[in-house]
This record gives C-alpha cells, sequence and structure tokens, in this order.
C-alpha cells in the first residue's frame, strides 16, 4: 500500500529499505539482521493487542492465512477468518496458545475478514472486540465475552450499534471509564463515513483532499457495560504544536489506521499507524478524547507494508508488540513481534529500528 508520494529514495534515507522485496538483498548480498524474533511460529500472527492479566500478558492478534487472493488497496487478501489467543508469563518466555476463541462461522451478523481485534477487562468479564465486514461487505465492530482472558469468547448477536470501520482499541481510565479508539482509512472504509452515514464510493469524505483537515482516529466512551457505545463518537483531533489540525497531505504524521492508547505520567499518548507511509507515530494530550499535539515518530517502518501495534507496562517496564513479516517475507502472512519501548524524562519516547541491514 505505498503511497505515490512516497518515493524509493526517501524510503532509503529513512532506514526502510525493507519494504523492497528480500530477493533484492539476496541480488546485493545483503542481510537482513532483525531486531527481535518472532513470539509464535505455527501460525501466522499480526496485529498484536497485548493486555496483562492475572499478572501474565496475553496477545490477542489477527490470524492470517493464505487465502489465495491477489493483493489490493482493498486489503481483500487479508480474509482472516478466525483469532487465536496466546500467553507468556514472562519476556522471552515460551509462548502458549490457547487455540481458537472466535470463529467467523459463529457470528451470526458477519460476512469476511475478522481483521485487528483488542480486548478489555471489567467486573469479572473479559470483552474482545473485533472488526467484521456485515453481510453488506460494511466493516462494524462487534463484540464478544468469557469469564477467561483465554476464551472462549461467545459473541453478542449483532454489531455494537453506531460501530463502523475497524482496528478498536480499548482504554479504561483510572477512573474506570473505558473508551473505544477506531478507525482505519482505504481498505478500513473510514473515508466512506460522515455524520454516521455510509457512502459506498466515499465521495463524501474525499481521502485526497491534501489542504483539507485530515481524517481523524475516531474516539468514543463506552457504557458500564462495555457493550454500548455511552453518547456520540467523536473525532481525536491530532494537532501541531500551534494547535493546528494536521491537513491530509501531511502522510508522515496524520492518523491512517492502528490507533492504540497508553497514559504516562498522567498524560494521555495516542499512538498510531501512518499507513502509506509506515510510522508508528504518537500525539500526546491532556484528556482521552483529545484533541492531541503530535510529538512524532517512535518506531520506523518495519518489513512489510503495514504496522500495527500495542503498548503495555509489565513488571515495571514498558514493551510494544508489533509484527513484521520475517516468517514469510509476505505482506499478508505475517508474525508478531515485541520489543521494550523506553520514554525519556521529558515524556517522548525513543525511537525503534527493528531491523538492520548488513553486507554478507
Amino acid at each position: 500500500m505505498m503511497n505515490k508520494k512516497t518515493t524509493l529514495s526517501k524510503l532509503l534515507a529513512l532506514g526502510a529499505v525493507c519494504l523492497l522485496p528480500t530477493t533484492l538483498f539476496a541480488q546485493k548480498k545483503q542481510k537482513i539482521v532483525y531486531l527481535n524474533k518472532p513470539l509464535i511460529t505455527n501460525i501466522y500472527t499480526a496485529d498484536p493487542s497485548a493486555h496483562v492479566f492475572n499478572g501474565k500478558i496475553y496477545i490477542y492478534p489477527s490470524h492470517d492465512i493464505d487465502a489465495g487472493i491477489p493483493e489490493n488497496d482493498n486489503g481483500d487478501h487479508f480474509a482472516m477468518r478466525d483469532y487465536h489467543i496466546f500467553s507468556l508469563d514472562r519476556i522471552g518466555g515460551p509462548v502458549t496458545d490457547h487455540g481458537v476463541a472466535i470463529d467467523i462461522k459463529d457470528i451470526p451478523w458477519g460476512g469476511r475478514q475478522l481483521w485487528a481485534p483488542d480486548a478489555a477487562y471489567k467486573n469479572g468479564t473479559y470483552f474482545l472486540y473485533f472488526p467484521l465486514k456485515n453481510k453488506n461487505d460494511v466493516f462494524q465492530i462487534g463484540v464478544a465475552t468469557s469469564k477467561n482472558p483465554a476464551g472462549p469468547f461467545k459473541t453478542k448477536p449483532s454489531p455494537i450499534a453506531g460501530s463502523y470501520s475497524i482496528d478498536p482499541a480499548i482504554f479504561i481510565d483510572n477512573d474506570g471509564t473505558a473508551y473505544m479508539y477506531f478507525g482505519g482509512i482505504w481498505g478500513g472504509q473510514l473515508q466512506r463515513w460522515q455524520n454516521g452515514k455510509y457512502y459506498a464510493n466515499g465521495s463524501k469524505t474525499d481521502l485526497h483532499q491534501d489542504n483539507a483537515p485530515a481524517l481523524s482516529c475516531q474516539v468514543v466512551k463506552l457504557k458500564s457495560n462495555m457493550t454500548e457505545f455511552a453518547g456520540p463518537v467523536h473525532d481525536a483531533l491530532i494537532v501541531d504544536s500551534a494547535g493546528h489540525q494536521l491537513l491530509g497531505g501531511d502522510h508522515d504524521r496524520r492518523f491512517f489506521e492502528g490507533s492504540w492508547m497508553h497514559k504516562f505520567h498522567g498524560k494521555y499518548y495516542l499512538t498510531y499507524s501512518t499507513g502509506d507511509s509506515h510510522f508508528l507515530a504518537y500525539a500526546i494530550g491532556n484528556n482521552p478524547m483529545g484533541p492531541f499535539t503530535y510529538a512524532g515518530h517512535f518506531m520506523l517502518p518495519v518489513q512489510g507494508w503495514t504496522t500495527h501495534h500495542s503498548i503495555v507496562k509489565f513488571k515495571g517496564k514498558w514493551y510494544i508488540f508489533y509484527h513484521d513479516t520475517e516468517l514469510s517475507g509476505r505482506t499478508s502472512l505475517r508474525n508478531v513481534k515485541v520489543t521494550e519501548l523506553h520514554h525519556r524524562p521529558d515524556g517522548t519516547i525513543e525511537m525503534i529500528n527493528t531491523f538492520t541491514v548488513k553486507n554478507n
């Protein structure tokens, strides 16, 4: 999904050469050295949502499969059909596969494509949130419940009313209020929505208006039951240091997909993928609803065409879970990884580069 404005020379300058086919490195006798090894090798996994439940880390990823569908900008080749849940007692320790938690055949309202999920816990119940196209091929967000963080989960009979697009991420603040952040452009269909109405051709929200305000991540409060929206959906606005909203043409900074929220020293960190320029970026706010002031990139492009992450604190340290394509070299067959994340004393986040390229 490389944007036309993302040139080869620019990617090379950024150290993003692993966006190129790995065969090119073989031809040039160069070796890719990865920062971390895949956590899971028995199946392909991506979009890892990590949480600490009962003293363990549980990972709720997408499950990539080889669907035999040609790649396209709508992401039809990402034809996932179920979710596996994984856990580990410590970073670097063995990973347990708890098996299938949800299968698409058990979701009565569903059509196709179980994309990146997230999970939450409240009042004795675990919740699994998932984007799925309905029978009209429009993404909505569903929810399932379990008494066990490893599942299995039982899905609600219909999607969350008022939900749309992809990439749900749940944040529960210190006061117990829960928020959902969501949205993704292109295949995620965010550009097709305006004022709660879906436009099949996206004509009412043109992604290509480079001088107009960029499409925003969406944020909404959840009711205490964690299965319904508590009010209207809002734009989680990202602004520059002068308070101006980022523009659509600002491809290196504006939101594209894959949002996550974590709190550090009383500030709210909205982290997200710039999508077509392949960075992970962050913006900081004083309120979980925003606005958020753009603060920079914190992860360079990974090998592969997408970046989707989660950030969690575990035993006094912060970690970022992410994915790349080390195992397959294919965009749609990814593998989950983890590395430590560092906040500087001034609140900024240290840059992470997930690989280097060396001459053999």
